[in-house]
């Protein structure tokens, strides 16, 4: 993130140096695109002060009017200008650095679609010449540095998608959350609970696990709250004390301030105990999460059976995957009597909806454990989508999902082939403390998943 804002610097600083400032490419617009929490908005801010720049936030979220970003025409009553106009008018100057907060959270009724009125403000070859209804006259926008964020991308409008340049901010992992709390958090809570710094220490072991024991996020949020509660508690003991207090916290005295652990991390190798269960990754709103997928047969009519609040493409996975086991049944050494059972695919936890395809290769491992009986191995988690050929086909968010293999104890990944690529860009701590397998075919992945 850091390196591309400061490609836009370089280019800045040469075009004003060669008297290039006229041509009207100056304007950029950044998309970063991450989990709640990882920095989006600060990041926007950062840039403005680092440019001398005026900030100004535009927030798009529950936006539903086309005129909200046009400008009313004068005809109506209560009439003023757009939400771009007005930011460059509060702004006093034409080169501001534009916070577009929250784009894929835009909506579209009868009263027109904001994204559509949006893909003129961010073409830079269009906005030089924006008309906003209320001025009626053109406005240049092409100095502007507008930096939008989103959640997530698949929401956003295809045409207005084009128009960015996206930026991927995935989660932060343990040791960075350490430092970012160390170094920023802490001391922003210190304060606001009216302490001086020397009045509270917490050791950097302490702080490893409140970020292991007590969150499970991508961002930083929840690990600001906790030490907001760990600040608080400290305060009242200050305040209650007639001396000068200094509190140290360490390993042992965290759970007095913030109570028994939320989060354990080590489940993941218990749930492969039996044959039948597999370990596979979802990206959610979060971040990167483990997902686990357990099968089992009983006897009665042959079908199978799926729950866990499954969506069409993960429907379609699973059945994918036992037309595959079936059609490799004497390869894998099934006995042909287990294929006649009634067979149960669940994905807990039942009550989150899921969808999407990349538990082809985790269903099939699990189907083949169980109709083989051999366990999949504890420390091994995959991603990938199946053919019914036995293919393993490439999919996205391979970073969160590796982080959160990381969180969950697991030394091993499988990936699809043309995932490789994807590895460089996991940290680097995290890289060279896991083993990946780079699978082509379904073969490969049994031979390395089943004990």
């Amino acid at each position: 993130v850091k390196e591309r804002i400061v490609e836009h610097l370089a280019v800045r600083k040469l075009r004003l140096e060669r008297g290039l400032v006229d041509d009207r490419s100056e304007g950029s617009i950044l998309l970063l695109v991450g989990p709640p929490g990882v920095g989006k908005t600060s990041l926007g801010e950062s840039v403005a002060r680092a440019l001398g720049r005026e900030f100004h936030r535009v927030a798009l979220g529950g936006v539903r009017d086309e005129a909200e970003i046009r400008g009313h025409r004068r005809t109506y009553v209560g009439a003023r200008p757009g939400r771009i106009a007005r930011a460059i008018i509060e702004a006093g100057t034409m080169n501001p650095v534009f916070l577009l907060d929250e784009m894929d959270k835009g909506g579209n009724d009868w009263r027109g679609d904001p994204s559509s009125a949006l893909l003129e403000v961010l073409d830079p070859a269009q906005n030089h010449t924006f008309r906003d209804h209320y001025l009626e006259t053109d406005l240049d926008l092409s100095n502007v540095l507008f930096v939008a964020t989103a959640n997530v991308i698949e929401t956003i409008p295809a045409p207005l998608l084009d128009r960015t340049e996206v930026i991927q901010i995935d989660g932060y992992t343990d040791a960075e959350k350490v430092e970012i709390a160390r170094d920023h958090l802490l001391p922003r809570q210190l304060r606001g609970a009216g302490l001086e710094p020397e009045e509270l220490e917490v050791t950097e072991s302490a702080l490893g696990i409140v970020v292991d024991r007590y969150t499970r996020e991508a961002g930083v949020r929840n690990l600001e709250r906790q030490l907001g509660k760990l600040a608080r508690k400290v305060a009242t003991e200050v305040a209650r004390s007639e001396d000068d207090a200094h509190v140290a916290v360490d390993d042992d005295e965290i759970g007095e301030y913030l109570g028994k652990p939320k989060v354990w991390k080590d489940q993941a190798k218990g749930r492969t105990d039996v044959p039948g269960g597999a370990t596979g990754f979802a990206v959610t709103g979060a971040g990167g999460d483990v997902l686990f997928i357990e099968a089992t047969s009983k006897e009665g009519e042959r079908d199978l059976v799926l729950t866990g609040q499954l969506g069409d493409v993960m429907k379609e996975s699973a059945r994918i995957a036992l037309s595959f086991i079936e059609s490799r049944a004497d390869e894998l050494g099934i006995d042909v009597e287990h294929l006649k059972r009634s067979i149960h695919l669940h994905v807990p936890a039942g009550a989150v909806p899921k969808d999407g395809p990349s538990a082809g290769i985790t269903m099939t491992t699990a189907l083949a454990s169980l109709l083989t009986g051999r366990k999949v191995r504890g420390e091994v988690g995959m991603t990938g989508e199946v053919t019914l050929q036995g293919k393993v086909l490439p999919i996205g968010g391979i970073k969160q999902k590796v982080l959160a293999a990381h969180r969950a104890g697991l030394t091993e990944v499988i990936l699809p082939r043309r995932n490789e690529a994807d590895i460089d860009d996991v940290p680097e701590a995290v890289r060279d403390s896991m083993t990946f397998h780079i699978a082509d075919d379904m073969s490969q992945v049994l031979d390395w998943a089943l004990a």
